[in-house]
């Protein structure tokens, strides 16, 4: 198992962290999303390390953007 942290920027409420778990989720690999809104930090567990490029995808198709890994 491997944890990475980001930072996304946008995210104001339970809404926008919902789609943005939603959609870091469907990364093949994924098992577990923690998103902090008040931090804008995202904690990522997967079964193997993630593409940084693929995370940043799910969070620009939530409508965020990720700031930092």
């Amino acid at each position: 198992m491997t944890e990475s942290s980001y930072t996304v920027a946008g995210m104001t409420c339970g809404h926008c962290a919902a789609f943005v778990t939603e959609e870091i989720e469907r990364i093949v690999g994924v098992t577990a999303v923690v998103v902090d809104v008040d931090t804008g930090r995202v904690s990522v567990t997967s079964d193997e390390g993630l593409d940084a490029e693929d995370v940043r995808a799910a969070v620009e198709e939530a409508g965020y953007e990720l700031t930092g890994a």
